[in-house]
């Protein structure tokens, strides 16, 4: 008896151990994946010139005055942006859909579930449509997204409160109507100048990033993640069910509400500023999952940390591997359906 215990108090040691040290892991990921994104691409910035300009901006040695003038336009007025703007989506969009996973207790639910990203990209393909510009187009897709989630908190109301299925159900209702209407625009639109503006940017892209764009989105992302790592306990709670959540002292449907607040505005920003990106909020959070365990307390800033790093490796990709840039969407889509495969094969008898 004493040695069987002595092994499992061996074996949780060991498992903690693993999970402390996934933390910095990601972390140092995430920084490589940041070295990648401003020094790979058709024009290659070498590692000393990425260096000399990091150091600048730290106050430290020449900077701008030590590098060639093309690459620190390459480097600050592009890929900086691009790297803040993918960077930013990618953790928001795998923390909402870690978030979600919990909160709904169900491990296929993602952003797409509560029908935002279809508001949002219906928002988006009508001020194309309109020829509006970069500000209308965000704007309106941020208004169409709330306007989703509104929807879908009238349609699932009932005394007074909604039970997950009816939000659910009522998602998947908001989301086939903003999608026929995303249909219908793209039917309307002139097949030689909106068409393909509408269907590239529904594929996803980070191509029409910019620094004034990073200064918009970058702070909107983070004012409404912030909420959500702050809430991690009550997440967890959540995360047991209504009627227990109500025994322990947490008052249900307004945590929820503020959660699914938080997680429409992540949505709607990164759909406004980067088109529709699947597969980010699904698969990496089960990955996430399976480094550091079902406790959102780490859970949720390990999706983040790994969800930042996909997508600034998948953007890499994105704009490397052949002359003409990939749509992010083709890709992520290309990697997470595997992935996501291999990973509900290993953890279909072991719970989530």
């Amino acid at each position: 008896m004493s040695s069987a215990v002595d092994d499992h108090g061996m074996a949780a040691a060991a498992n903690k151990s693993g999970t402390g040290l996934a933390m910095p892991a990601l972390v140092a990921l995430l920084l490589a994946a940041m070295v990648g994104s401003l020094s790979i691409g058709r024009y290659g910035v070498g590692l000393g010139d990425l260096t000399t300009l990091v150091l600048g901006w730290l106050g430290i040695g020449p900077g701008r005055a030590g590098v060639a003038e093309p690459v620190w336009r390459v480097v600050e007025l592009v890929r900086v942006p691009r790297m803040l703007i993918g960077g930013f989506v990618g953790a928001g969009l795998a923390l909402s859909g870690a978030v979600l996973q919990g909160v709904f207790r169900n491990p296929l639910v993602d952003p797409h579930v509560i029908g935002v990203s279809s508001g949002a990209a219906f928002g988006g393909v009508f001020a194309i449509l309109l020829g509006l510009g970069a500000v209308a187009l965000w704007s309106m897709a941020f208004a169409f997204g709330l306007a989703a989630l509104l929807l879908v908190v009238v349609m699932s109301r009932k005394s007074g409160r909604s039970s997950i299925l009816m939000l659910v159900l009522s998602g998947v209702v908001i989301s086939a109507l903003f999608s026929a209407l995303v249909s219908l625009a793209t039917y309307l639109a002139d097949p030689n100048d909106t068409l393909p503006a509408i269907v590239f940017w529904l594929m996803g892209s980070f191509a029409s990033a910019t620094p004034e764009r990073a200064l918009y989105m970058v702070p909107i992302v983070a004012v409404f993640a912030l909420p959500l790592l702050l809430m991690r306990f009550r997440i967890n709670i959540l995360s047991l069910g209504d009627e227990e959540a109500r025994g322990l002292g947490l008052k249900v449907e307004p945590t929820r509400w503020l959660v699914l607040c938080c997680v429409t505005g992540i949505t709607a920003a990164s759909v406004a500023n980067s088109g529709i990106i699947g597969w980010v909020g699904l698969v990496v959070p089960h990955f996430a999952r399976s480094l550091v365990g079902p406790d959102h307390r780490r859970l949720l800033p390990a999706s983040a940390l790994l969800g930042a790093s996909f997508m600034l490796l998948v953007d890499v990709m994105a704009r490397s591997l052949i002359p003409a840039e990939i749509p992010l969407g083709v890709l992520t889509a290309i990697v997470g359906a595997p992935v996501f495969m291999v990973l509900l094969h290993r953890t279909h008898n072991e719970g989530w």
